[in-house]
């Protein structure tokens, strides 16, 4: 009650902070007739300036004004965009080391060049991380030339880069890369041998474009780097061959947990199967100790065939199996699943089955990002995941106002019985966008479901274009198309962070088509005024028309992802659209949903083919979302938990390696794990204060051996009289010794 009654008079905490922020907003704005005064020289000249003063111990907050002042000039010379006010509030928050939520349209890209400029000042480094290798490179390309033009360096970290190319690109002052990039660049400089193989450099501040799907949909699955083990693809092969034999009644599935196990009656029948095949002995049970390595393969053949499908959780390009990242749609290539998983998904593929795989390194994205001194980051989803935030990295999240209000009318969710029926409720909806000229965006959760609703527009005689994994390298074009009249859209959720679609069409897109290859200067010239107003003509049509309209075709697991697609309507201030359609069939309604939703329904008299709204229905989707999310971050919390302990060691590990690598004469250190070694050994065979008939001088004599390649007559001086354990170890300690100095 006395929080509420606060709040009313003093405002929120989010909205008291803005408002001294504002303070800071007028400064800047203050000083920008006189840096608009400067000339180019001049305004590069203020980043040596900056340094200097940084060195003679003025604060990063001490310049903050003038360098944000100078950094919004320098992006209305080289890109003729400025930043708008609340553009430099979200700047300041990411200085501060929190989360800035802002609207999608509201330029959060334009945003980070702030922070950056600032942070990268120290010439210490900054890391912007993207969720794709795209969008790195993109804003490498489209930031980098305010910050080049300011005098700084820019590098870019992609998939595809040589181990000797990604030095130079770390020593920059500002890089742009992924978090799975950065992640690996990570494990792998700790499985180096010399400081000079090592690409980073030490980490000092990380700003995260879409902090919620790299810090929160991602931290699920860790980062592992792994190496080949024994080749057993004719096992992986020979069981996979049983698996059609298999029908449901033999096992049983839990969707909500992504398992599946065998019953009673599978594993009478996988025995009897994998005994005519000779994988296991005539009377021996699945289950016996010998069996393991069966068990582990049935296990994972299993998985495989029924938890497991093509075109949604993976594709198969090159005769390889690539799996599909679920939260972003895109291909991931270059990673496996773990445990023999991907090899039966290789086997049920018939494709090339590689070795198996056993872990060599491996850090989960919470640890990682928790290296950084300072961090950062932007999404326009952050609310719903405040508390994680908060809870697991200690970031907090200020929602940032918009520039202009949010034109876009969301409406309320169309519920149907069947996939079918809301199927064609989705083709009716866009048949008339698309005869009103008005264009369409329709987000599907798969590559298969996209394609589904690409046959059936063929068949409508509906032009579309189709964006997911399988046409990646068109993204650009086909996002550049998404805002013009009459242009329908399917894609995955590649389309739903980071891509701006504009009413009208994008201008740069079409100009780099249509008039920069022209040499004659005039001509191109000419060319771009027009482009420029069949652009504004054509943006004033799909106004009319009412803008970008959002068709969501299922809900997501996350209300997160759901509201990334709404946003790519109704950018600054547009007008727009956005509706999800949702049928009882879903897996997220299926499987989550109340059992008394169909109860439900029948009491508020639905019909076959007939759509429903109703908040009884939308506080049901809402409460089945909130499950998978709560479920979810239980997950990560777990994993969390594990890392945690490994954690504490894979520092000390990787501290221990990088002293070893800077020590100029390693004796000293390798005497001292020399001597831990024996000390070791010794004790471990014969314990201290113990009788000489308890000592297992055998085995230890072959322990030095296996360790040293060294005979030791440890048995003979054990029968020596009265010798006791501790002159062992020294005896033990003093032939290593000569044995390593020899």
């Amino acid at each position: 009650m006395l929080g509420a009654l606060a709040k009313t008079f003093f405002g929120s905490t989010n909205d008291r902070l803005v408002r001294q922020m504002q303070r800071d907003v007028d400064a800047i704005n203050a000083l920008e007739a006189d840096i608009k005064a400067l000339d180019d020289a001049a305004l590069k000249a203020k980043t040596d300036e900056f340094r200097e003063r940084l060195k003679q111990g003025e604060t990063e907050d001490d310049i903050l004004h003038e360098a944000f002042a100078v950094v919004r000039e320098a992006a209305v010379r080289v890109l003729g965009m400025r930043h708008f006010d609340v553009q430099l509030l979200g700047g300041m928050v990411l200085h501060k080391g929190m989360i800035s939520e802002m609207k999608t349209g509201e330029g959060k890209t334009l945003v980070s060049t702030l922070a950056a400029y600032l942070n990268a000042l120290s010439g210490k480094g900054v890391h912007i991380v993207t969720v794709n290798d795209y969008l790195a490179s993109r804003d490498a390309e489209w930031m980098g030339k305010i910050y080049r033009f300011l005098g700084l360096s820019v590098g870019v970290i992609t998939h595809d880069l040589f181990p000797d190319d990604r030095r130079p690109q770390y020593e920059c002052d500002i890089v742009y890369a992924t978090n799975n990039e950065l992640g690996f660049d990570y494990l792998r400089d700790n499985m180096k041998y010399s400081r000079e193989e090592m690409v980073m450099r030490p980490f000092h501040y990380a700003i995260i474009d879409e902090v919620d799907s790299i810090l929160i949909d991602e931290a699920r699955t860790p980062l592992i780097i792994s190496g080949p083990t024994e080749d057993n693809s004719a096992l992986y092969t020979q069981i996979n061959g049983l698996m059609p034999q298999l029908d449901e009644s033999d096992y049983e599935v839990d969707e909500k947990a992504k398992s599946v196990t065998l019953n009673e009656d599978g594993v009478a029948k996988m025995e009897g199967l994998l005994q005519q095949a000779d994988l296991l002995a005539e009377g021996s049970g699945l289950y016996d100790i010998d069996n393991v390595s069966v068990v582990h393969h049935v296990q994972q053949a299993l998985r495989a065939h029924v938890l497991f499908t093509r075109d949604v959780d993976y594709i198969v390009k090159d005769n390889k199996v690539v799996i599909i990242d679920e939260f972003t749609g895109r291909m991931m290539e270059g990673r496996r699943y773990s445990e023999g998983l991907h090899q039966a998904l290789e086997a049920k593929e018939h494709v090339h089955i590689q070795n198996e795989n056993q872990t060599l390194a491996s850090i989960t994205f919470q640890n990682y990002f928790r290296l950084y001194p300072k961090l950062s980051g932007m999404t326009g989803t952050a609310m719903t995941e405040a508390d994680e935030f908060a809870d697991i990295y200690g970031l907090e999240s200020i929602e940032i106002p918009t520039h202009r209000p949010i034109a876009r009318l969301d409406h309320h969710d169309e519920i149907y019985r069947t996939g079918e029926e809301r199927d064609n409720a989705v083709i009716e909806l866009i048949k008339e966008c698309y005869e009103r000229k008005q264009p369409v965006l329709v987000g599907t959760v798969s590559i298969e479901s996209s394609e589904a609703f690409s046959r059936k527009l063929k068949k409508a005689k509906i032009p579309h274009n189709v964006l997911n994994a399988r046409y990646h390298e068109k993204e650009a074009s086909i996002i550049a198309q998404a805002g013009r009249s009459g242009a329908v859209t399917i894609a995955t959720n590649m389309a739903g962070r980071g891509t701006d679609i504009q009413l009208g069409g994008n201008f740069d897109m079409r100009v780099e088509d249509e008039a920069l290859l022209i040499e004659d200067e005039k001509k191109r010239e000419k060319t771009i005024e027009k482009i420029k107003q069949e652009i504004a003509d054509e943006k004033e049509i799909v106004k009319e028309a009412g803008g970008l309209y959002v068709i969501g075709t299922e809900r997501h697991e996350s209300r997160r992802i759901d509201n990334q697609l709404r946003g790519r309507s109704g950018r600054q201030g547009d007008p727009g659209a956005s509706k999800f359609f949702i049928s009882l069939q879903d897996d997220l309604m299926r499987i989550f949903g109340s059992e008394r939703i169909e109860a439900m329904l029948q009491r508020l008299g639905m019909e076959d083919g007939e759509a429903i709204y109703h908040p009884w229905m939308n506080k049901a989707i809402e409460r089945a979302q909130s499950k998978v999310e709560q479920r979810n971050y239980e997950i990560r919390k777990n994993l969390l938990k594990f890392d945690d302990v490994m954690n504490d060691q894979r520092k000390v590990i990787f501290d221990q390696r990088i002293e070893l690598m800077d020590a100029e004469d390693l004796t000293d250190a390798v005497d001292e794990m020399r001597d831990d070694v024996n000390e070791e050994l010794v004790t471990t065979y014969i314990p201290p204060r113990s009788y000489a008939e308890e000592w297992d001088t055998e085995t230890l004599e072959k322990e030095l051996y296996r360790v040293y390649g060294l005979e030791m007559p440890v048995s003979e001086w054990a029968e020596e009289e009265g010798i006791a354990d501790e002159e062992i170890l020294e005896r033990v300690t003093k032939l290593t010794d000569e044995h390593m100095k020899a």
